[in-house]
C-alpha cells in the first residue's frame, strides 16, 4: 500500500510530461506535412542522383 503514495504521483508526472512533449510537438509543425515525406520515397527522379560521371 504504501508503494502506490509513490507510483500514483510519479504516473501523473509522467503522464503531464508526455501530454506536454505532444503539445509542444503539435505547436512546433511537427505534424503539418505528413503526406510529403512518404511520396518522397517514391519520387525516383534521375536528377537528384549524385552519380559520377562515366
Amino acid at each position: 500500500m504504501t508503494a502506490l503514495y509513490l507510483l500514483i504521483p510519479l504516473s501523473l508526472v509522467l503522464v503531464a510530461l508526455a501530454i506536454a512533449a505532444f503539445i509542444w510537438a503539435v505547436n512546433s509543425g511537427q505534424f503539418e506535412d505528413l503526406d510529403t515525406p512518404a511520396w518522397r520515397v517514391l519520387d525516383d527522379d534521375a536528377s537528384d542522383r549524385h552519380d559520377p560521371p562515366a
